[in-house]
C-alpha cells in the first residue's frame, strides 16, 4: 500500500524531466499568478472558518445545556452528508443573479443595489465552510467531552472566568483534535473540483482539468499536480507544527461539564446552532426536493437507474477490495508489530491527502508506461495489435479509489483490533490454529461492526468522489457524481437535483454512523 502511494507521487514528480515551455509560458503569463492567490485565499479562509464555527458549535454542545441541544448535537454533523458541489450549485441557483433571493432584492432595493457574487471568493468559502466545518465539530466535540469537569472547576476557583477558562484551560488541551479536524477539512478543499467548477473559481484542480481536456497535455497537467501537492505537503507540515511536540494526558471524564443557559441566553445559543443546521443542510436538502418536483423527477428512466448501477458498481468493487486491504494490514500489523510495517502503514495512509486530481494524473502516466513498454511489446510477441489495455479502465478508476481511501477503511478496522483481547488469538495457537485460521475464525466474526463501518464510510466517499471518477472512467461510466457535473456545467440546476439528492440519501447512513460512533467518548 506504501508503494501504490509513491507510485503516483514519483511519475508526477518525475514529469518534470519532460519540458512544456509552451504551456508554462501561457500559465505565467495568463493564469498562474491567480490559481496561486485563488488556492491561498480558498485555504486561509476555510481553515479559518470551520475552525471558528467547528470550536465555537462543539463547545456549546458538549458543554452547555440550551434548549435544542440534544437534537442539535447530532444533526450538526449532517452537512457532511452533502457533497460540496452540491450545496455549490444550490447555492448559485439561489443566490445568482436570475435566483430568488436577488430577485427578491432587486425588488426591494431596487435594480442596482449591491449584493455579494457567489461567485467571488467570500462565495466559495462560505460554501466549503457549510459543508467542511463538521470534520472539526467532530473532534473538537469529542475532545471536550473527554475533559470532564474538575479541570474547568479547578480553573474557576484560581480566578478564571467562564471565557479565561475555555481559552487558558479548554481550548489548549483539544488543540491537537481541533488541528487534526482543520487538516481534513483543508485536504477536502484542496481536492475539491465540482465546487470551484460550478462556481468559476479557478484553482490547481480546475487548471489540472482544462490541461488535460483543454490542452490535450498530460504532462503539464502532471507538473500542475506536482505543485498542488506543494500546498498539500505544506497543510501535513503546518499540522504537524500545530499540534505542538508536547503530549496532553486527560483522565477519563467521570461527569458530563454542563453550563446551565437559560433566558435569553440559552435562546441566542439555540438560535445559532439552529440556523448553521438549517443553512448548512435543511435549505439545500429543500431546495432540490423542490427542483424535483417541478422537473416531475423527468431524470428517473432506465438511464437513470444504470447511473444508479454502475455508481454501486465502483463503489460496491473499491469499498471491498479497500477494506480486504486494510483487514490484511491491520492484522499484520499486529501480529508482527515491527517498527517498519508502522512506517508504511502511516504512508499509506497519506493516500486521502492526495487530490483525485493528482491521483488521476499519477496514475495514467503509470499505466499509459506499462501499456507502451510491457504490455504492447507482449502483444506483438503474440501477433496481436497494440492497444490500451490498463489506460481507460475499470482498474484505474478502483485503484485511485483504494489509494485515497485506504486511511478511511483502516481506521475502523484498527479501532476494532484495539478491542479484541490478545489472549484470543494466543488461547487459538495452543489448540494448533495458525495465523489465516484465526483471521477467519476469530477476528474476522469479531470485526463485523467495524467492518460494515469501513465498508459504509468508503462506499459513500467513493460515489461522491469526482475528479477522478471525472478523469479516469472509461468510456460509458458515468456515475451520478459525473451527471451531477455535466448537468450543473450547463446550468441545469433543476435536472441536476435528482441525481445530487440520490446521493445525499445515500451519504446520510454513514453520517449518522459516525455520530453514534464520536458519542461513544
Amino acid at each position: 500500500m506504501a508503494g501504490l502511494v509513491l507510485l503516483p507521487v514519483s511519475v508526477i514528480v518525475l514529469s518534470w524531466g519532460s519540458a512544456q515551455t509552451e504551456v508554462w509560458q501561457h500559465l505565467i503569463a495568463t493564469q498562474l499568478s491567480r490559481l496561486l492567490g485563488n488556492t491561498l485565499i480558498l485555504v486561509l479562509g476555510v481553515g479559518v472558518w470551520v475552525m471558528v464555527l467547528g470550536v465555537s458549535l462543539a463547545w456549546f454542545t458538549a458543554t452547555c445545556e440550551f434548549p435544542g441541544r440534544r437534537w442539535l448535537d447530532w444533526a450538526l454533523m449532517l452537512p457532511l452528508a452533502i457533497p460540496t458541489y452540491v450545496v455549490a450549485f444550490v447555492a448559485l441557483g439561489l443566490l445568482g443573479y436570475s435566483g430568488p433571493v436577488q430577485t427578491l432584492w432587486r425588488h426591494w432595493f431596487g435594480a442596482d443595489a449591491w449584493f455579494p457574487d457567489i461567485r467571488g471568493a467570500g462565495g466559495v468559502v462560505m460554501v466549503m465552510t457549510t459543508v467542511l466545518y463538521p470534520y472539526v465539530y467532530m473532534l473538537a466535540r469529542a475532545a471536550f467531552l473527554a475533559q470532564g469537569r474538575g479541570l474547568m472547576d479547578a480553573s474557576r476557583l484560581l480566578g478564571n472566568g467562564p471565557w479565561s477558562s475555555f481559552l487558558r484551560v479548554a481550548l489548549p488541551m483539544a488543540r491537537p483534535a481541533i488541528v487534526a479536524g482543520t487538516a481534513l477539512a483543508l485536504m477536502e478543499c484542496l481536492a475539491d473540483f465540482g465546487a470551484v467548477s460550478v462556481l468559476n473559481y479557478d484553482t490547481f484542480t480546475t487548471a489540472i482539468y482544462k490541461s488535460w481536456f483543454g490542452f490535450f497535455n498530460l504532462q503539464a497537467a502532471a507538473q500542475l499536480a506536482s505543485l498542488l501537492l506543494l500546498f498539500v505537503f505544506a497543510a501535513l507540515y503546518a499540522e504537524q507544527r500545530a499540534r505542538g511536540s508536547g503530549r496532553i494526558h486527560q483522565q477519563p471524564r467521570r461527569t458530563r461539564t454542563a453550563y446551565q443557559l437559560t433566558g435569553w441566553r440559552g435562546l441566542l445559543v439555540s438560535a445559532y446552532c439552529t440556523s448553521v443546521v438549517v443553512l448548512a443542510f435543511v435549505v439545500p436538502v429543500l431546495q432540490l426536493l423542490v427542483w424535483v418536483f417541478e422537473t416531475r423527477a423527468t431524470g428517473l428512466d432506465s438511464r437513470y437507474g444504470a447511473l444508479i448501477l454502475r455508481t454501486f458498481t465502483l463503489g460496491g468493487s473499491a469499498a471491498l477490495i479497500t477494506v480486504a486491504i486494510a483487514v490484511l494490514v491491520a492484522y499484520g500489523q499486529r501480529v508482527s508489530g515491527r517498527l517498519g510495517i508502522s512506517t508504511s502503514v502511516r504512508l499509506a495512509g497519506l493516500g486521502y491527502a492526495l487530490p483525485g486530481s493528482v491521483l488521476a494524473v499519477g496514475i495514467l502516466l503509470a499505466f499509459a508506461y506499462i501499456d507502451r513498454q510491457l504490455i504492447n511489446p507482449l502483444r506483438l510477441l503474440l501477433e496481436l495489435p497494440p492497444a490500451q489495455i490498463l489506460v481507460g479502465s475499470v482498474a484505474a478508476l478502483v485503484l485511485a479509489y483504494v489509494i485515497r481511501f485506504f486511511s478511511v477503511a483502516v481506521g475502523p478496522v484498527q479501532a476494532g483490533l484495539e478491542r479484541i483481547k490478545p489472549h484470543f488469538q494466543e488461547a487459538a495457537h495452543t489448540l494448533g490454529a495458525g495465523q489465516w485460521r484465526v483471521l477467519r475464525r476469530i477476528y474476522l466474526p469479531l470485526l463485523a461492526p467495524g467492518l460494515l463501518t469501513a465498508l459504509l464510510l468508503v462506499l459513500v466517499d467513493t460515489m461522491k468522489e469526482m475528479p477522478a471518477t471525472l478523469l479516469l472512467r472509461p468510456f460509458g461510466w458515468d456515475t451520478l457524481a459525473v451527471r451531477v457535473f455535466e448537468l450543473t456545467s450547463e446550468g441545469e440546476w433543476q435536472r441536476a437535483a435528482l441525481p445530487a439528492l440520490t446521493l445525499v440519501l445515500l451519504s446520510i447512513p454513514p453520517v449518522v454512523i459516525m455520530v453514534r460512533r464520536s458519542r461513544a467518548v
